[in-house]
């Protein structure tokens, strides 16, 4: 099913991920694939989509800080860095603090949260608060950025929010905290020295 990232998509969108679905929408940095992080049948099927490697976590979008300070702990580095590049493409790697979105995306001391800056995005997280959000390709393949592009290139999903082409490609930055200091663990549309500064 494809639908325009109008509010009648969204509710549908909202639906489906409600009913255990999997769908692609539009970020500030690229198409991606998501689904409710705590149904464990749903995120096993997106591994199963981009033949992902099991080991590697799968990050969470939410529609705040706020929220995502529901399941992830923040110490005064990273909330400092989230407040400043919030909402907006940067990944913070912080300690997961809710025992079962642990235990559903299996992960062990970490989680990977970032809030997206897309319209279309927030206002489907507005209603689900929190959701999976990994890129939709093939493990490997690049990104894409089109929405042409994913209906050729990939498959299996339940619901695409068309928001058609994203002007501003690329990948977000993922950054870890370690003490007083951090840490650049993917280079994106952030540099380092921004965050430095």
């Amino acid at each position: 099913m494809i639908v325009p990232c109008d509010q009648n998509g969204i509710n549908l969108a909202l639906q489906k991920v409600r009913n255990g679905g999997v769908i692609v929408f539009p970020t500030d940095t690229v198409y991606g694939v998501g689904c409710d992080p705590f149904n464990k049948d749903a995120i096993n099927r997106i591994y199963d989509l981009k033949g992902r490697d099991r080991t590697k976590y799968l990050p969470v979008l939410g529609y705040s800080k706020k929220i995502i300070s529901e399941i992830a702990q923040f110490d005064q580095l990273s909330e400092k860095i989230a407040d400043k590049f919030w909402p907006g493409p940067l990944t913070l790697v912080l300690k997961v603090k809710d025992r079962k979105i642990a235990e559903s995306l299996n992960l062990k001391e970490k989680i990977a949260v970032r809030v997206p800056s897309h319209p279309c995005m927030l206002s489907l997280l507005k209603e689900c608060k929190i959701m999976v959000g990994t890129s939709a390709n093939h493990s490997g393949m690049t990104s894409l950025y089109d929405s042409k592009e994913v209906i050729k290139q990939f498959t299996g999903y339940d619901l695409l929010l068309d928001g058609g082409i994203i002007s501003g490609k690329g990948e977000s930055t993922i950054v870890e905290v370690i003490g007083t200091e951090f840490k650049v663990l993917r280079n994106g549309k952030i540099k380092s020295e921004d965050i430095l500064s």
